[in-house]
C-alpha cells in the first residue's frame, strides 16, 4: 500500500502520541506524579491538571494523586499565577518525598531504643519529610502498621515561644480526643491534644499551648506541608484512622527533626548498653554506695530547684540514716531525645522506692547526656 507524502507526518504524529500514551500508562504512579511536578515548575497549569486527572483515573488507589488533584483544581481556580505554580511544585516535591520516605521492612526508628509494654502503639512524625508513622509495640519490637502524609507549622519545626508558628520537637503524649462536631470546621473531623509544653519544654522555658494532631476543613483534602500555627494536620480520613491506635493519656507521640531508621539488631545493641548503665545507677543506690551513685550525675545536674551540690548533700544525709534502701524500676522506655543531635537520652520509668521508714512509687523522667570526656551523665531528673 502506498502512503502519500502529506499523510506521513500525521501518521508519525499519531504514532508518537500512541507511544507517549503507552509510556505514561507504563510509568508508575510516582513517575507520573513526578512529571506533574515538572509541568508545574514550567508554568504549565492546564497540562499539569490534565496529567493529574489522568493519574487519578489510571491509579485511583494512589492517594497522593487523588488528594493533590483536588487541591490543585481549587487553588488554580483561585490563582494561577507563576508564583502559585512554583509553590505548588515545591509542595508536590515534598509530598512525593514523603511518599518515598517509608522505611524498609524490619527497621525501627533510631529515636526509640525501648518502649514500655504499657504502650501498645507509638506515633512518630518525621517533620522534615512530612510523614506520620504508627508503630505497634510487639514484645519490644516496633512494627510499622500505618504511615501517612502530615503537615506542620508555617515556619517549620523547633517551637520556642507562643505565636512562632512552629511545631514542637520532642516526646509528647495524647491527652484526649475532641470530636469535630464540638470544634470549628477548621479542625476537621476532630483533634488529639498533646501535652505541650511538657516538663522538658518547661525546663527550657518554651511557651505556647494548644498543640494538637487534627484534621482539615471539610472543603479540602489536605493542607500544604507548612501551613498550620504549630499543630500537625492531616486528611480527616487519616485522622480518624488513628483512633484505634490511640489510648488517651498514654500513647506517646514523637515529633522528630532528624528521624533515621535502623535494624532491630542495632537497636537491641544500643538498648542493652543503656539499660546496663541505668542498672549500675540503680544498684549503687540500692547498695547505699552513695559516692558511686552520685558519680552518675553531671556537674550541671538540676532537679526540682536543686543543683548538684545541694542534691549530693541531701542524698548523703538521707542515705546515711537508712538501714536499707531498695529501688526497683518498671515500665522503662528509652528515647534518643529529638532536637539534640543524638546526644541526649531520656529514660522514662516507674520508680518503686522502699526503705526502712519510707516508701513511694513515682513516674520519673531522667535525662542523660555526654560530658566532656564522652561519658554519659544524668543532668536532669523530674517526676511526672
Amino acid at each position: 500500500m502506498r502512503v502519500f507524502a502529506y499523510a506521513r507526518p500525521l501518521l508519525l504524529a499519531a504514532g508518537l502520541f500512541s507511544a507517549g500514551v503507552q509510556a505514561a500508562e507504563a510509568a508508575s504512579p510516582e513517575q507520573q506524579f513526578s512529571a506533574v511536578i515538572d509541568l508545574l515548575s514550567a508554568g504549565k497549569a492546564e497540562d499539569a491538571l490534565h496529567a493529574l486527572e489522568q493519574l487519578t483515573q489510571r491509579a485511583p488507589d494512589f492517594r497522593l494523586g487523588t488528594q493533590f488533584y483536588g487541591e490543585v483544581k481549587k487553588r488554580l481556580a483561585a490563582d494561577a499565577r507563576a508564583t502559585q505554580l512554583a509553590a505548588l511544585a515545591d509542595e508536590a516535591r515534598v509530598r512525593l518525598a514523603s511518599e518515598r520516605a517509608v522505611p524498609k521492612a524490619g527497621t525501627m526508628p533510631d529515636s526509640v531504643l525501648r518502649l514500655a509494654a504499657a504502650f501498645k502503639h507509638l506515633i512518630v512524625v518525621d517533620l522534615p519529610r512530612a510523614r506520620l508513622y504508627v508503630l505497634r509495640n510487639d514484645g519490644g519490637e516496633l512494627k510499622l502498621v500505618r504511615n501517612q502524609y502530615a503537615a506542620m507549622g508555617k515556619n517549620g519545626w523547633g517551637k520556642q515561644s507562643a505565636g512562632d508558628n512552629r511545631t514542637p520537637v520532642g516526646l509528647y503524649h495524647v491527652t484526649g480526643w475532641i470530636d469535630g462536631r464540638k470544634l470549628p470546621d477548621f479542625y476537621g473531623a476532630g483533634a488529639f491534644p498533646l501535652n505541650y509544653p511538657n516538663l522538658w519544654d518547661q525546663f527550657k522555658r518554651r511557651t505556647g499551648s494548644g498543640i494538637w494532631l487534627h484534621g482539615v476543613p471539610s472543603t479540602t483534602d489536605t493542607r500544604p506541608p507548612l501551613s498550620s500555627e504549630g499543630c500537625v494536620t492531616m486528611a480527616n480520613a487519616d485522622l480518624l484512622a488513628l483512633k484505634p491506635y490511640v489510648e488517651l493519656g498514654q500513647t506517646p507521640v514523637l515529633l522528630s527533626d532528624a528521624l533515621s531508621w535502623q535494624s532491630s539488631e542495632q537497636t537491641q545493641k544500643e538498648r542493652e548498653a543503656f539499660m546496663a548503665r541505668i542498672e549500675k545507677w540503680r544498684r549503687a543506690w540500692t547498695g547505699k554506695d552513695t559516692e558511686r551513685y552520685l558519680s552518675f550525675y553531671g556537674d550541671d545536674f538540676t532537679t526540682e530547684g536543686m543543683r548538684l551540690k545541694d542534691f549530693a548533700a541531701h542524698k548523703r544525709r538521707v542515705n546515711a540514716q537508712k538501714k536499707f534502701i531498695d529501688v526497683q524500676l518498671s515500665d522503662i522506655s528509652l528515647y534518643r531525645y529529638p532536637g539534640s543531635d543524638g546526644e541526649l537520652m531520656l529514660a522514662e520509668f516507674t520508680q518503686h522506692y522502699r526503705s526502712d521508714n519510707f516508701g513511694m512509687d513515682s513516674r520519673k523522667q531522667q535525662f542523660w547526656k555526654r560530658d566532656a570526656e564522652g561519658g554519659w551523665k544524668i543532668f536532669r531528673e523530674e517526676n511526672r
